[in-house]
């Protein structure tokens, strides 16, 4: 795509016409129609003038492939598959969730769609094609409207588009085409996404793989990693929103009184959509009393007893960006001495850590694990710890300091750990401690503790940005609320 040509079609994207019917004459007005998301023709109530998803405009999607296309050699292309929707039972499905990279790339929400950015022979310029369903008056009947062949091009801004039914046919001679293809299309050992859109294929032989056999294949997710771990103001800006909202609704939650997990959780899920986000972010942790010793608990269907504490681990997402927030609390409001004692060593070692999280420490996640490491030794032992013991930190503390966020919960997977940390990056920093029940080698008083403290940060140049500063941590704060 040449770059000069796409401001054009984001100017005319607020006010498309499309033809009303494949072999119609008439123009009509994109208010008129049905598309498979809200646009802003649609739902002025959730989208912007000028934006694609909430909160991120046409324009920045076409920077962000034209970032990946510089990226590429020169005569490659990027080929990319939207999620698949997955079926609970016979024709019942689960909620559908884009595959990120493909999200990041087009904003198309969508499953059954497949996007290549075709890099030309110079370095400012790309070309996007965009293969999705067409427009089917009965499947739309059942489920729901597609945008269609015609939306890929003057919503979505393609610059070729097609039918996916007809992939087999238009995909082939792009790849040809191209010196070296990056993919991560079937890299899981899984049948590809768009096998099936190739007729005649061996159900031994991927069929996108059999495509491939002649091209020099590299793997799509590092340079997907470099695009997407430095953030743009308008993502920060979802970010703090899912942030803000999120850290309140648990900050409210920490007010009630209840009696199970399924109860809490129920009224987080119910907060986060009500107050503007589009749901949670990942399915929570709400683990009281021992439960809270299992990092990625999530039944959550125990009764909560006022001696111990609740540790949740959750959050909501907008326009895709999630935020990762833990926080742990007393189920009666008031901490134990034993509680507040190991809950206060936890929150100053987080603190030390979030106060690093600027571009000019010149610090890593694993360095910043490394203080971690260091503060919840010196804090274990002035609690009475044997920090000598093998391997006391790898049962008491087993998870990294933090990770990568954005539009994945482990944003950039993969990304190394020993990088300097940027501005405009997005962390979670979250110590914890996890006390093993019927071990005698820790003090009996803190037997069967699991606390974590987490909250996702903004790395600043010289100052820090907590996305996540409405749910409270503070011991005082937290029994001040009821």
């Amino acid at each position: 795509m040449s770059i000069a040509r796409l401001p054009l079609r984001v100017v005319l994207r607020p006010i498309p016409t499309f033809r009303s019917r494949p072999q119609g004459r008439s123009l009509v007005s994109a208010s008129d129609l049905n598309f498979g998301q809200p646009l802003h023709e649609t739902h002025p109530h959730l989208i912007k003038p000028g934006e694609l998803t909430p909160g991120i405009s046409a324009l920045e999607y076409h920077h962000r492939r034209a970032a990946l296309a510089r990226k590429l050699p020169r005569n490659s292309i990027a080929v990319l598959a939207a999620s698949e929707l997955k079926f609970r039972s016979g024709p019942v499905f689960y909620e559908f969730h884009q595959e990120p990279n493909f999200y990041y790339l087009t904003g198309f929400n969508e499953a059954e769609a497949v996007a290549v950015i075709e890099k030309g022979q110079t370095d400012v310029e790309y070309t996007f094609h965009l293969f999705v369903r067409s427009k089917d008056e009965r499947a739309e009947l059942w489920d729901g409207a597609r945008s269609g062949v015609q939306a890929a091009q003057d919503v979505f801004n393609a610059d070729e588009a097609g039918d996916i039914d007809n992939v087999a046919n238009l995909l082939p001679d792009v790849i040809k085409s191209a010196t070296m293809v990056y993919t991560d299309i079937g890299s899981h050992k899984k049948k590809s996404a768009v096998s099936r859109f190739f007729s005649g294929s061996s159900t031994k032989v991927d069929a996108f793989a059999k495509l491939l056999q002649n091209s020099t294949v590299k793997s799509l997710r590092p340079l997907m990693n470099e695009v997407r771990l430095t953030k743009s103001e308008a993502e920060l800006d979802c970010m703090r929103k899912a942030g803000r909202i999120s850290g309140a609704v648990i900050t409210e939650a920490m007010r009630n009184t209840y009696k199970s997990e399924k109860q809490l959780w129920a009224d987080l899920a119910y907060g986060f959509k009500t107050q503007g986000l589009d749901g949670e972010a990942y399915v929570p942790v709400i683990g009281g009393g021992h439960n809270a010793l299992s990092i990625h608990y999530v039944r959550n269907d125990a009764v909560l007893n006022d001696h111990d504490m609740v540790l949740v681990d959750a959050g909501g997402e907008y326009g895709g960006y999630i935020t990762d927030i833990t926080r742990t609390w007393p189920v009666s409001g008031k901490f134990t001495d034993p509680q507040k004692d190991m809950y206060n060593m936890i929150l100053d070692v987080q603190k030390s850590c979030v106060s690093l999280c600027r571009e000019d420490a010149d610090v890593s996640l694993d360095k910043l694990h490394r203080v971690a490491e260091n503060g919840l030794k010196n804090g274990l032992k002035d609690l009475g710890f044997d920090k000598s013991r093998s391997g006391c930190l790898d049962t008491l503390f087993p998870h990294h300091v933090g990770h990568y966020i954005g539009l994945d919960v482990h944003d950039a997977p993969g990304y190394p750990r020993t990088d300097k940390l940027k501005e405009n990056q997005c962390i979670t920093i979250e110590p914890g401690i996890y006390v093993p029940i019927n071990d005698e080698r820790w003090p009996e008083h803190f037997r069967g503790l699991g606390i974590r403290i987490e909250d996702s940060v903004r790395i600043g140049s010289e100052k820090v940005e907590v996305l996540t500063s409405t749910a409270l941590k503070d011991v005082e704060a937290i029994e001040a609320l009821k």
